[in-house]
């Protein structure tokens, strides 16, 4: 990793900072948007913009799955980098010749610094990828699963569900707030954590949203009622990720998610639901997460459990009753590989 001085040290692809003994996530994104009034440039079009993602990260994983659920394989096309990165900049080591085929390059630093030359900050994916210029338009991951829902609607597929209802934005904006602060970056805050008493401060925070949580889910299937929203998928990504690689390398070991009953079968619920379970690569989740933090792991071991085959179990959600698509449908077509 790059050490920029004693007191910070940079994670330049995941845009992780670890300042004194607390960290903090550089949410200084390239911001420019894809819309359908194209007001920063870039119109919606289908077949001109490539998702580069990487199977690895929860915040990439978000993309992968709004843009299955939403059907717009044929829209927008993906570029996959591979679970481990250098210091700099994620790789297309999975590509025939470590090369994106679609934008021709080895490296997404080089999309960044099409856009702006020696981009300084953190080399992150999600980003969408101007293809015909080569140059990124986006690294916004919030922004950019929800311009999926409200601007590509033109390219939504037949029973495409609605992830961002309007009727709920205000109340999902407060649940989003309280996921993404206190569990999406809580286990970073866990794992991060530069001396005990941030560490012990983090771990309360972490389980005290858990448990808000495990509440929350007790008597309505998904967090905002009946129906999928993109309030699940930012949580998801999370909780798949949990007894894989948060509850020991980051430390968050008050107990597993499969051990906390609702949550554990509402994580199943979405994993068997299309969409959600065939997007996770639970192999490159641990390669990437034991690999890349050396600080953390300096062995590099990747180890080899937990069995995943519980996440195929029957869940019972069923009894709260709900329709995951509302008034639409699964998607049907494959998952990409």
């Amino acid at each position: 990793m790059d050490t920029n001085s004693d007191a910070q040290t940079d994670f330049g692809t995941q845009g992780i900072y670890v300042t004194g003994d607390e960290y903090t996530r550089d949410t200084n994104y390239i911001e420019s948007r894809i819309t359908g009034d194209a007001a920063d440039g870039y119109p919606v079009e289908a077949g001109r913009y490539r998702l580069v993602v990487a199977r690895a990260c929860p915040w990439a994983h978000r993309s992968t799955i709004v843009r299955r659920l939403l059907g717009l394989e044929d829209a927008i096309s993906i570029g996959v980098c591979g679970p481990t990165h250098d210091v700099r900049s994620w790789t297309f080591d999975l590509d025939e010749g470590g090369v994106d085929p679609v934008l021709g390059i080895a490296r997404l630093q080089d999309a960044y610094f099409k856009r702006t030359p020696n981009y300084p900050r953190g080399i992150t994916v999600p980003a969408m990828v101007d293809v015909p210029s080569g140059a990124v338009v986006t690294n916004n991951f919030p922004q950019i699963t929800l311009d999926f829902s409200t601007e590509w609607t033109e390219f939504h597929r037949e029973g495409a569900p609605d992830l961002y209802p309007e009727a709920l934005r205000e109340e999902m904006a407060i649940v989003n707030k309280r996921v993404f602060t206190e569990v999406n970056n809580g286990v970073y805050r866990c794992g991060f954590a530069g001396s005990q008493e941030s560490y012990d401060a983090a771990y309360e925070r972490l389980f005290t949203a858990l448990d808000w949580l495990d509440e929350r889910l007790a008597t309505q299937r998904f967090l905002m009622g009946d129906t999928i929203t993109e309030a699940d998928v930012r949580l998801f990504t999370t909780l798949v990720r949990f007894d894989a690689v948060y509850h020991g390398h980051f430390k968050c070991n008050r107990n597993k998610l499969s051990e906390m009953p609702v949550l554990w079968a509402y994580a199943r619920d979405l994993f068997q639901t299309p969409g959600f379970g065939d997007t996770v690569n639970f192999e490159q989740i641990k390669e990437h997460y034991y690999v890349v933090h050396e600080d953390l792991n300096p062995t590099r071991i990747i180890p080899t459990g937990p069995d995943t085959s519980g996440w195929s179990t029957a869940h019972g959600r069923e009894s709260l009753g709900g329709r995951p698509f509302g008034s639409g449908t699964a998607p049907t077509r494959p998952a990409d590989d």
